[in-house]
């Protein structure tokens, strides 16, 4: 009974710690400044991630291969490039075309927050969030609730909205709407190969190309115009 507490205790931290991240940065940035709100709640995922998986490995015998960090191959970087591709040409405007007629801004407030900070800062930033992210949502929660529940069907989608639900308070609810389906291919994808590497790049280059480069690129062409 004590270990399937305990089981369940860690599966929720991991589901819902970056939502309660997310709700308390978002109520504190007009209080801080942006840079320090950001750094707490950078270091509060980070902290959630490296307790979700040291239990996950010391407390319930898990192993990096299980948890999808050892099963790269050739393939990892390819399917890489092709996921972040997907994301940027094919998933990321459609999203943004479909908000669009929806009358909804977007992708644009969660950009406007983001381009405030230094650009290096922001590229870590996402570097820390995207693995985090992966590894507790696809790494470890799918994991953990297929041995709790029985069900792939359960855990992909308990994870799955839990990962829509974490980008409700920075992005909207329509904007985060979107990261329900752009996550579901993930765990599609993390189901069928179990390579969490190349999830963690995809996602990591996906978002450095909506974040950094695309902002960067449309101030350049707005200020040559």
């Amino acid at each position: 009974m004590t270990a399937q507490l305990a089981a369940w205790a860690n599966v929720t931290l991991a589901l819902m710690g970056p939502a309660v991240v997310a709700v308390a940065a978002t109520h504190a940035r007009p209080n801080l400044p942006v840079l320090v709100a950001n750094a707490l709640g950078l270091a509060a995922i980070a902290l959630i991630a490296l307790a979700v998986i040291t239990w996950a490995i010391l407390g319930e015998g898990y192993r990096w291969r299980r948890l999808g960090l050892r099963n790269w191959s050739l393939l990892t970087p390819l399917s890489a490039i092709a996921l972040t591709a997907f994301f940027v040409f094919v998933f990321g405007p459609l999203a943004s075309w479909a908000l669009a007629r929806l009358g909804d801004r977007g992708f644009a407030p969660g950009i406007e927050t983001a381009i405030q900070l230094p650009t290096a800062y922001l590229t870590l930033t996402i570097v820390v969030v995207a693995a985090a992210e992966e590894l507790l949502y696809r790494g470890y929660a799918i994991e953990r609730l297929v041995d709790l529940t029985g069900s792939y069907l359960v855990a992909s989608a308990v994870s799955v909205i839990a990962f829509g639900l974490a980008h409700v308070p920075m992005w909207g609810l329509a904007a985060a709407a979107t990261t329900i389906a752009s996550g579901g291919i993930l765990t599609g994808i993390y189901i069928w190969r179990r390579d969490l590497v190349a999830l963690i790049l995809a996602h990591i280059a996906t978002d450095v190309c909506g974040l950094v480069i695309a902002p960067q690129l449309a101030r350049a062409a707005t200020g040559s115009s």
